[in-house]
């Protein structure tokens, strides 16, 4: 497996509008725009960081794991993503050394991505995500 980079920090967030003031306003972060991910039901905002994002989530559903994230753990950081060159393989050689996924099979993530999920179990407690561009 090869990690090419940190693709995106993924902030939970109640909503937003109200949340992409900091990261404009206070931070001078260019918002790049929203997609709304029905399958994940979630609403996604990406504000460009160098050669990553900060990715702001507000569920669109009330059973939606983003609003199961916000109700349990509040507003905050929500997972890590690491940009891989083959997700499958990835997927296969973590899977390989023992590694709990959440994801077996990549999912369509926002802006066409595959993405996969590891479980926290496996990762010291931080949601880790594998994406492909």
């Amino acid at each position: 497996m090869k990690i090419l980079k940190i693709d995106h920090l993924g902030i939970a967030v109640n909503s937003i509008e109200e949340g992409k003031n900091f990261w404009t306003d206070a931070l001078g972060l260019e918002f790049e725009g929203s997609e709304t991910v029905e399958e994940q039901k979630v609403t996604t905002a990406f504000f460009p960081v160098g050669e990553s994002e900060v990715e702001l989530l507000e569920s669109t559903a009330p059973d939606g794991p983003i609003a199961k994230f916000l109700e349990k753990k509040g507003q905050g950081i929500h997972h890590v993503a690491f940009r891989v060159d083959n997700i499958e393989a990835a997927l296969a050689e973590l899977k390989e050394k023992g590694i709990r996924l959440i994801d077996e099979k990549p999912r369509k993530g926002a802006g066409g991505a595959k993405i996969a999920f590891l479980h926290p179990k496996a990762t010291n407690g931080i949601l880790v995500e594998l994406c492909e561009r």
